[in-house]
């Protein structure tokens, strides 16, 4: 299996009940599924946050001016579609004032279209009972590292 080094971008995205969005796709070389936040990888030239406010338009619709400044690096080993990725991705926050947004999938390329199945909204609590593989497996950590109060204050952007 080819192993890559893929930078990318990705966004836990909350509704106003703190409900996460994840999206469920089918990998299409083994036909497996998993759950991941929206996101991927960053184009020549463009900072993790363009990328991940790009992704978030292409995959969901949403609104990209809510994904904030503040992000964590989560070391990233996944498979799919036949290779191995690897590297650190920075995981965004974006917060949504209404109960469950709805999505669109108009930016979706053509194979993301083929292999994104649905998407949920789930409370964090409940990630540990989803039925596929969730990626990354530490997600509800990074939610609560980024929801908690930045360290370094309030007047910190």
């Amino acid at each position: 299996m080819e192993t890559v080094h893929r930078p990318a971008a990705r966004i836990v995205c909350l509704d106003v009940d703190q409900r996460l969005l994840l999206l469920h796709w089918r990998d299409p070389s083994d036909g497996s599924w998993l759950w991941e936040p929206p996101g991927g990888g960053i184009d020549p030239g463009e900072t993790p946050l363009q990328a991940a406010r790009r992704e978030l338009v292409e995959e969901t619709g949403l609104d990209p001016a809510a994904v904030l400044e503040r992000c964590e690096d989560v070391e990233r080993d996944q498979r799919w579609n036949g290779k191995r990725l690897v590297g650190v991705e920075q995981f965004f926050l974006a917060r949504f004032g209404a109960e469950r947004p709805a999505l669109v999938r108009t930016g979706l390329l053509p194979d993301e279209q083929q292999s994104l199945h649905d998407h949920a909204w789930v409370d964090p609590a409940g990630l540990a009972g989803l039925p596929d593989r969730l990626e990354p497996p530490r997600l509800a950590e990074v939610v609560a590292a980024l929801v908690a109060p930045d360290p370094r204050g309030p007047w910190h952007r």
